[in-house]
């Protein structure tokens, strides 16, 4: 019986030799959701320790376009304005202002804004 194992767990470990592994996940998604951790952030008095030069404005926004969504939060502003700031090179955000707006606008319920400064950090 225990020489007889082996031979029956054979075929089906074989069988896995075969499987192939398929996502719908796309690679360039990915790295585009999480280009904006390659920006640090910079908010209130923290400033860049450093020479930096600033690159340009960048503004995120977010909005919660549903009742049934998510309320959005001055994070999601800050976040797609990191993401803004990877898009042109930068490697740093100052923040100057956010602001969330509870009011009903069209097209939104809630937003929320973000306006910085995308800046190049020199690497030391």
């Amino acid at each position: 019986m225990k020489a007889a194992l082996p031979l029956l767990l054979v075929p089906v470990l074989g069988g896995c030799a075969g499987y192939q592994f398929n996502s719908n996940l796309d690679g360039k998604a990915i790295k585009d959701y999480f280009k904006a951790g390659d920006v640090q952030l910079f908010e209130g008095d923290a400033r860049p320790a450093g020479r930096y030069e600033v690159i340009g404005l960048v503004e995120g926004h977010a909005c919660q376009a549903l009742p049934q969504d998510v309320p959005v939060t001055l994070a999601d502003a800050r976040t797609h304005a990191r993401r803004q700031a990877a898009d042109q090179g930068a490697n740093g955000l100052i923040i100057r202002q956010c602001i969330l707006i509870t009011e009903p606008s069209p097209g939104c319920i809630t937003s929320a804004m973000c306006v910085g400064q995308a800046i190049r950090q020199q690497q030391e």
